[in-house]
């Protein structure tokens, strides 16, 4: 697994770029479909402390997603202090290459505002599938160090979910 961004090439903070990659022992179609699945991205999303409850999903250009993460710790939350409530549209799907978010913090603090776009990518490789994720315009309010923990755990347990 690895995580980096794109500050280390000089890019400016309010257009940071985090980006980290994993490869799952599955085919690509598997993969993509624990993308489109509400049920599914409820259970591996959710970074380690977190469970997921998905209030939108609509799988198709335009269509909603919005989802809460509730924080076991009770701290850590953008919302309320152990709560992240994201909300947001999917752009694109491609089947079996790519899914295309965009998303907006349910927050107060100004530090969290902004739309994030993710994008999710999927390679055939001799393993399975390679998965990368690239998160464009992350909030200046989420630190460098705590969004490559955040994606290495989700997609940590993707991997779990799916290689089960």
């Amino acid at each position: 697994m690895t995580a980096y961004d794109d500050n280390d090439y000089g890019y400016e903070d309010e257009h940071r770029v985090d980006r980290a990659y994993r490869i799952i022992a599955a085919p690509v179609a598997v993969v993509y479909a624990a993308l489109t699945d509400a049920r599914m991205v409820a259970n591996w999303l959710p970074p380690e402390g977190a469970t997921g409850t998905m209030e939108a999903f609509d799988p198709q250009p335009g269509g909603a997603i919005r989802m809460t993460l509730r924080f076991a710790s009770g701290e850590g939350g953008k919302t309320t202090a152990d709560t992240d409530v994201v909300s947001g549209r999917f752009v694109e799907l491609d089947p079996n290459e790519c899914v295309v978010q965009e998303f907006d913090f349910v927050s107060d603090d100004p530090a969290f505002a902004g739309t994030m776009r993710m994008t999710w990518g999927l390679t055939w490789c001799a393993e399975g599938t390679e998965i990368s994720v690239v998160a464009e315009n992350v909030p200046s309010g989420i630190s460098k160090e705590d969004h490559a923990v955040g994606l290495a755990s989700s997609l940590a347990n993707l991997a779990a979910y799916i290689e089960q």
